[in-house]
């Protein structure tokens, strides 16, 4: 059992991220019963839709689950007290200065962990003292840094710099990719949008038929003035990277935003309106997959990819 299984207590060191839209207690109960732990995405839930997400997990595994939660998510404070009053025993938290909640969260014997995209965060997330963290690379969907660095340099510069369990992020959905995160000095991995093309998956079935025709070259990283996201191209993409050619402000680009822009694509299926928000890895997903069977591939072909670099002579 290696640091991250160790931590959270799970069978295999895999965690599907806690996506906006995306990751409810269907999604994060499959992963945990798997062996694997599953997150729930806080993000797009109002508090007393979190509680009975919360409770709903509960009773669908008496596996470990954790919930994720932005810290830039306005009604913080009742999210933080929702784990706290429901029992939840995994925090991973993003989009925000860890050194806010971290204490008061582990003060209440709650695990955290904290996703960040450059060494600099990674060590303001160790001070702050969280038990892991996630580094995530330009491939992802979310949560990128704006230095654009991939994962394949990220991973290894992130292991020499912090002591704490190092969790990779970003172009990840397959045991071959997880076995090269390991051989890059990772104690496990976070694949999110891959488990968004699952039967459990709480996105838009619109948004997964999208998924299954994305090619490579249909992502592109923006709105990198506000906080960076991978976009899946669509009439709304479009208007994005135009406003974005012409220099459009923070505020031009808060306005062409909107409200419920994500809401609109990934939960409620407008195709083209929508903020279709998604990795790299969305042009090798050509199948729909039940999570736990997805989990149990990932795992095996991980194994066998590990099995067979050692008969490699050099």
């Amino acid at each position: 059992m290696n640091r991250i299984s160790s931590l959270f207590g799970i069978q295999y060191p895999l965690i599907q991220a806690g996506m906006i839209w995306c990751s409810g207690w269907e999604l994060a109960s499959a992963v945990s019963n798997a062996g694997g732990l599953g997150l729930l995405g806080a993000g797009s839930m109002y508090p007393d839709v979190l509680r009975q997400q919360i409770r709903k997990c509960k009773a669908a595994t008496n596996k470990p689950f954790g919930v994720n939660i932005p810290l830039l998510y306005p009604d913080i404070e009742q999210h933080m007290q929702t784990v706290v009053d429901e029992g939840v025993k995994i925090v991973f938290t993003s989009a925000g200065n860890p050194a806010t909640w971290t204490a008061w969260l582990k003060e209440r014997g709650i695990t955290v962990v904290h996703v960040i995209a450059n060494t600099k965060f990674a060590l303001k997330a160790q001070a702050a003292g969280v038990d892991a963290i996630v580094a995530e690379g330009f491939e992802a969907g979310g949560h990128n840094g704006r230095e654009e660095t991939t994962t394949l340099v990220l991973i290894p510069l992130i292991k020499d710099t912090v002591q704490i369990p190092l969790i990779a992020a970003g172009g990840i959905g397959t045991g071959r990719q997880m076995a090269a995160c390991l051989a890059l000095g990772a104690d496990g991995v976070q694949i999110g949008s891959r488990f968004v093309g699952t039967p459990e998956s709480s996105a838009h079935q619109a948004f997964k038929n999208r998924l299954l025709d994305a090619a490579e070259g249909d992502t592109r990283l923006s709105l990198k003035q506000l906080t960076p996201v991978r976009l899946l191209k669509n009439q709304f993409a479009l208007q994005v990277q135009e406003a974005e050619d012409r220099g459009a402000s923070k505020e031009d680009l808060h306005a062409l935003l909107g409200r419920g822009r994500a809401k609109l694509g990934m939960f409620e299926g407008d195709i083209e309106q929508g903020e279709l928000e998604i990795g790299q890895i969305s042009c090798m997903v050509n199948t729909l997959k039940p999570a736990a069977e997805l989990v149990h591939e990932i795992i095996s072909e991980c194994r066998e990819t590990l099995q067979r670099l050692c008969t490699i002579k050099l």
